[in-house]
């Protein structure tokens, strides 16, 4: 049975099948928009079967934690570091999508000197600009939002013959859960209406990366990867280029895959994920 972790602040998180152990190198999973733990379930478990706590986070007012929905990346940044303090995490690597990858880089330029030994960001782009109308399509039909994001989160229609998951129907699994997380918010006391608008509004208006980065490298404390889908359309890979050179980080690209690094190429982003936490 996977295992949780339910905190005193309301904010879930899985942690890979193991109970957390605060004592062993940290890894703290941040999901994209309208998304939540269940994206990292492979990396999670891995991680947690390897000698690391796990920490996969559904942010406040996604999945099952509590809301409200936070009003920025830079209050979300400041919600799991407060996570890793209530747990007595001396040292972490933080590893975000899309969304999540903005948070983990303001988390990381706001922790404590030592505190974040390793950042890694996938599909991510700097700055993270959502179009317009995609913008008023989320306000007004989110349901036709999240097709749109969809068809563009992914390279191909269907799962490769070699996916860990024959069968599997990516699009709908995807469209299942980002549909799941905005039904959860719609109506619920204390959470964002549309989590959709909230998340892409957040992303588009996040203005402090290139600092955050500059803060990070002058440290030198941390270490600093990217992970790119080279058929990723929603933050393609030029996208991510500015970003990477401000953090000095190494790039690692999964030729074939889209948006949904985790869902297209897990094993590719599970050999990219290990070579980014060395």
């Amino acid at each position: 049975m996977p295992m949780s972790l339910s905190t005193r602040s309301a904010m879930y998180a899985y942690t890979g099948g193991r109970p957390f152990d605060a004592a062993l190198p940290c890894v703290v999973f941040i999901h994209g928009a309208l998304n939540d733990h269940s994206v990292w379930t492979l990396a999670a478990r891995w991680c947690a079967h390897h000698g690391h706590g796990v920490l996969a986070v559904d942010l406040p007012g996604h999945g099952r934690s509590a809301g409200p929905a936070l009003p920025d990346v830079e209050a979300m940044a400041d919600a799991v570091l407060a996570l890793l303090a209530e747990h007595g995490v001396q040292q972490t690597a933080l590893v975000g999508h899309s969304m999540g990858s903005l948070i983990a880089l303001e988390a990381a330029s706001r922790a404590a000197p030592g505190l974040v030994s390793h950042l890694v960001m996938v599909g991510t782009a700097y700055p993270m600009r959502v179009s317009p109308a995609l913008l008023a399509t989320a306000a007004q039909e989110p349901l036709a939002a999240i097709d749109q994001v969809v068809t563009f989160s992914h390279a191909s229609m269907a799962a490769k013959p070699s996916y860990p998951g024959p069968g599997a129907w990516l699009h709908g699994a995807s469209r299942a859960l980002m549909r799941q997380v905005l039904a959860r918010g719609t109506g619920v006391a204390g959470i964002e209406h549309n989590l959709f608008h909230h998340d892409f509004t957040a992303c588009d208006r996040y203005a402090h990366g290139l600092a955050a980065a500059e803060q990070l490298r002058t440290a030198g404390n941390t270490r600093c990867s990217l992970i790119v889908g080279g058929r990723d359309r929603m933050t393609m890979p030029k996208q991510a280029a500015t970003i990477a050179q401000a953090l000095g980080a190494q790039v690692h690209t999964l030729p074939t895959a889209g948006h949904a690094l985790m869902q297209e190429d897990p094993d590719g982003l599970l050999a990219a994920l290990r070579l980014s936490l060395r």
